[in-house]
């Protein structure tokens, strides 16, 4: 699967269960870790564990297998490790505080069409 068809079933994903601000980083030449980051919000714990979730469950389907995912007991936020892409889900503090948007500021970055309200 293509990292573009990657990015577009994490946000179809996220989408499926009400993500809030959906936005996707393009970090190549920026990084060697990953080529994109797609970031998005939960209204709470158990919605950030829904959405992160959703997502595993979603890539599983296609065959793809995730490298790694952190944060998942918590709900505060979850990383998941899909290799060229990395998706981030956070409650709207954390986010805030972590900031990456900015950190990342000079990257590519889009938000997705839905998600946003």
């Amino acid at each position: 699967m293509q990292n573009e068809q990657l990015v577009q079933l994490a946000i179809d994903a996220l989408e499926d269960l009400k993500a809030k601000d959906i936005t996707v980083i393009d970090v190549r030449g920026k990084t060697s870790v990953t080529d994109f980051m797609v970031v998005a919000s939960g209204t709470s714990g158990r919605h950030v564990k829904s959405l992160a979730e959703n997502v595993l469950e979603k890539v599983k389907a296609q065959d793809v297998r995730p490298l790694g995912s952190e944060g998942l007991e918590g709900g505060e936020w979850a990383l998941l490790d899909l290799g060229d892409v990395v998706v981030h889900v956070m409650q709207v503090a954390t986010r805030q505080f972590y900031d990456l948007e900015r950190l990342w500021q000079g990257a590519e970055q889009s938000r997705a069409q839905h998600g946003e309200e």
